[in-house]
């Protein structure tokens, strides 16, 4: 809670308008609830970048890889992104507008079998993803795919936070493709 206070503190200083909501993205009502206090604060969501961290468990080997590891990757990565975007969606709808970006590894793209879990979950937010974006382009609304083949800060600086960072906005500020991949696409 200290960080995104402070965080909050750092964007008020720059005069920016911002705010913090904490939700458990396994707590599928948790989360809906944080995103529509979200809106109901600052206004309607235009921009949803689901992005969360995966944990060890989805990172082992397939032989590995305990059912109960797919389950609950499968529970961050589309069952947490379909609660994100329903949350978020209407409001966009409504407006004719608005951007869902999708950030993940390369397993998204190619699954590793070494990443059993993350290249299950992915492939299958990836689907949703890919289906929304067909779905709702004609209406305004735009879903995109950033694929991160990379250590995000390792050295490379394709990877670099600051880099990616202008490819997460590229992507809402000029609409496109579905699925870019950093190092192989222009977003």
């Amino acid at each position: 809670m200290r960080k995104l206070e402070s965080l909050e503190q750092r964007l008020a200083a720059e005069g920016i308008t911002a705010k913090g909501y904490v939700a458990d993205i396994g707590d599928r009502s948790a989360l809906a609830a944080a995103l529509r206090s979200a809106a109901e604060d600052l206004g309607r969501i235009e921009v949803l970048q689901f992005s969360p961290v995966p944990s060890a468990p989805f990172l082992k080997p397939v032989l590995d890889t305990a059912v109960e590891d797919l389950e609950a990757a499968v529970e961050l990565s589309i069952l947490g992104s379909a609660t994100a975007i329903r949350a978020v969606l209407p409001g966009m709808r409504e407006a004719g507008r608005g951007t869902i970006i999708l950030p993940n590894g390369s397993s998204a793209a190619v699954p590793n079998g070494d990443v059993a879990g993350t290249s299950v979950a992915f492939a299958g937010e990836s689907a949703y993803g890919a289906m929304l974006h067909d779905a709702l382009a004609p209406e305004g609304v735009h879903v995109a795919q950033l694929i991160i083949p990379g250590a995000i800060d390792g050295g490379d600086p394709l990877f670099a936070s600051a880099a990616l960072a202008e490819r997460l906005w590229l992507l809402h500020a000029r609409p496109g493709a579905f699925r870019i991949t950093v190092g192989a696409d222009e977003a």
